[in-house]
């Protein structure tokens, strides 16, 4: 089989390959073996704890303590300072708690995180691993680290005394060291195995190019002579027979320079006059490409700023909804073609509940996202021919043409529990908002302006009637 590769690629290959195999071994053995140690070691501590403590605690203890309003019994008081004291004499225990098997539930019953987070009684465990549940009959481990709501830990389980495999005290441990550890393990890995690789390139390319440079360099000056240029000899000594060759190109080369001297003298003076040539036209190109470049640039700038211009006067720049502007020319218009074809039209003004509050606990910035978000809510729960403006703070106005009363109070509602079932961030808050809404139907004879009034006023009843709903303007 031929391997059609350069001599000094063969080389690279030859000893790139036998670094990776065997680096690439050794280092996947050392690898594993340490991350196996690692888990073995905390596995071992866990289980050994978990035994330990279930031991210490009976299931009776805990038969009463139920659901959230068992956490006033003395019974739930005795059973949580018992896992906090146990928690505190074993500095590696990050949380330690008492749990309940009910039919194919797993539900929490003392927890002892001293934080608001802290599981109370009765709080179901959404995903049980295997190892919990084996837990309820023997002691067992986490085969891995897990991550959920409370950090990186791994977990040791023990079944309680006389709780008939339906009780048991499960023990985590803050994993996130261990973590580090393998990812540092890694880290050496990956660069031992690096620098393994780069080492063989470097040895490798040294002894390629003491073969390769005067070969290349052979290359090189013959095809400087196809090409003309016979002006050069190539100085250079191996020490071997190489030597030779390189004397008898030399002489060659400078032969053929003699008989082409005279040629290479004309060949030059015609090709200074074309790149004299050349070198004008490409000049006068340069400048005129230079100058239609400059003048479609300054077109498409001003075209950029007029549409610019345009979107600022139609649009509010924080949520991209209509400016009050706008969204009153499109009413007025709606107001002439009612006048013409008597095509009903309902106008709704809806207002955020408690957004004072967001702006004052967690900046304007936050306020900001929130009605950006609320927009976008807006945009979503109406048609594609209604309109959305935003009317002036935490208010937005909509028109929906060819809509009666009853079809705007449909879309209002589908607003309000658009924005109720959905969570707004403030910042790393989490927020739960609604709206008050106004509905005003236009009608023969009415200004606009008494018709956005009206809606105004229905806002400000269902303001007063317990906010989260729509109103009819009377």
């Amino acid at each position: 089989m031929k391997i059609r590769l350069p001599i000094g690629t063969k080389l690279i290959l030859s000893h790139f390959l036998a670094v990776l195999l065997v680096s690439g071994s050794v280092g996947t053995y050392f690898y594993f073996s340490a991350v196996e140690s690692l888990l073995r070691s905390l596995q071992a501590r866990l289980q050994n704890s978990a035994a330990l403590v279930s031991q210490a605690l009976d299931a009776r203890d805990f038969a009463e303590i139920r659901t959230e309003s068992d956490v006033s019994m003395a019974a739930y008081a005795d059973a949580l300072e018992t896992l906090r004291r146990f928690r505190r004499t074993n500095p590696d225990i990050a949380f330690l708690y008492v749990m309940r098997r009910v039919e194919d539930q797993v539900l929490f019953v003392v927890d002892s995180d001293e934080t608001e987070r802290q599981a109370l009684p009765g709080r179901p465990y959404r995903t049980v691993p295997q190892a919990l549940l084996a837990g309820f009959s023997r002691p067992s481990v986490d085969g891995r680290i897990w991550e959920d709501e409370w950090g990186a830990f791994m977990s040791g389980y023990a079944p309680l005394r006389n709780g008939e495999g339906e009780v048991l005290v499960g023990l985590d441990m803050q994993a996130t060291e261990v973590r580090n550890k393998l990812r540092r393990i890694r880290t050496a890995g990956v660069l031992s195995l690096t620098g393994s690789i780069l080492l063989a390139i470097l040895l490798s390319r040294l002894l390629s190019s003491q073969l390769i440079t005067p070969i290349r360099l052979l290359i090189d000056r013959c095809s400087a002579i196809a090409a003309g240029r016979l002006d050069k000899s190539i100085d250079l000594s191996t020490g071997d027979e190489l030597d030779q060759l390189i004397q008898s190109f030399n002489a060659m080369s400078g032969h053929l320079g003699e008989s082409r001297e005279q040629n290479r003298k004309t060949e030059e003076a015609l090709k200074r006059a074309r790149d004299t040539l050349e070198l004008r036209v490409d000049e006068r190109t340069r400048e005129l490409q230079e100058l239609n470049e400059k003048l479609l640039h300054e077109i498409g700038e001003r075209k950029k700023a007029e549409e610019a211009l345009a979107m600022a006067a139609r649009s509010d720049s924080l949520t991209g909804t209509l400016n009050r502007r706008a969204i009153l020319e499109h009413l007025h218009y709606q107001a002439v073609q009612f006048e013409r074809n008597r095509s009903p039209f309902a106008v709704m003004l809806c207002d955020i509940d408690h957004f004072k509050p967001i702006n004052d606990n967690f900046g304007h910035d936050a306020g900001d996202k929130v009605l950006t978000a609320v927009a976008d809510r807006l945009h979503k729960a109406v048609r594609k021919q209604d309109l959305v403006a935003r009317w002036g703070g935490e208010e937005f106005l909509m028109m929906l043409p060819e809509t009666d009363l009853k079809g705007a109070l449909q879309v209002a509602e589908k607003m309000l529990s658009t924005v109720e079932s959905d969570v707004f961030l403030a910042g790393s808050h989490e927020l739960k908002l609604t709206l008050s809404v106004g509905v005003c139907v236009y009608s023969a004879g009415q200004a606009v302006d008494e018709c956005i009034k009206a809606a105004d006023k229905a806002l400000y009843q269902a303001k007063h009637q317990g906010r989260n709903r729509a109103v009819a303007a009377r």
